[in-house]
């Protein structure tokens, strides 16, 4: 089952996604367009991929350590593609759903989050081990919060027993209807895993308090090993 991004994830995870009609090296591919990947009728350019890992790499030489795990391995830009094109599949099922989501309920969740990791560095250099710059985080909270919203939506309190898997299906249907296509460049999309590339990580949410909706209860953040 398609599951939502926690808080801890390996550098090399590749989360993502339900499954898609698989790629094909002819047509009108992503690789013939200059894509890493097409959602829908969005195209994720190769240039925006590039400056999404740059910003990352740049962000990580902070950390030795968290660099050296990037330069380790391979799998970085299918990471941040699997990211990118998560944030499109969730924008189509807050469309979709009639969700929106302000500016103040991502600055309410912000400021649930940084209580939760005990302030804004530690927030920051918590997801950085995980493949997720600093510049990034925005939109990780605004998914979250449209993860909650989606359960809301759909007569569920956020973090309640059915929830999560009643926004995975609703997330599932809605990646499906996009038909994700991957540059093969950065690896093929494994319908079995929901990935792009060969980890088997599920997508990813991150897994803090939902300051932002419902009653502001929800899942504490929890690790993947």
């Amino acid at each position: 089952m398609v599951r939502r991004r926690t808080a801890a994830v390996s550098i090399a995870a590749a989360a993502l996604l339900l499954a898609s009609p698989a790629l094909t090296a002819c047509g009108s591919g992503p690789e013939r367009s200059g894509a890493a990947a097409v959602v829908g009728d969005h195209r994720i350019t190769i240039s925006t991929l590039q400056t999404q890992v740059g910003d990352l790499r740049s962000a990580a030489k902070s950390d030795p350590q968290v660099a050296q795990a990037m330069d380790s391995t391979s799998q970085l830009p299918s990471h941040v593609l699997s990211s990118l094109v998560q944030d499109e599949v969730f924008a189509r099922a807050a469309a979709d759903a009639g969700v929106t989501v302000t500016a103040g309920e991502v600055d309410q969740e912000r400021n649930a989050v940084y209580q939760q990791f005990g302030g804004r560095q530690q927030f920051e250099q918590q997801m950085l081990g995980q493949g997720i710059a600093p510049g990034r985080l925005d939109t990780v909270l605004r998914d979250q919060v449209v993860f909650a919203k989606l359960a809301t939506a759909l007569g569920y309190q956020p973090g309640s027993d059915g929830a999560e898997a009643a926004v995975d299906k609703a997330l599932d249907k809605t990646a499906g209807g996009l038909h994700v296509r991957i540059n093969p460049r950065y690896g093929t999309w494994n319908a079995k895993t929901a990935s792009v590339g060969p980890d088997k990580q599920p997508w990813l949410v991150t897994k803090t308090q939902v300051a932002a909706a419902g009653d502001g209860s929800g899942a504490a953040a929890t690790g993947i090993a």
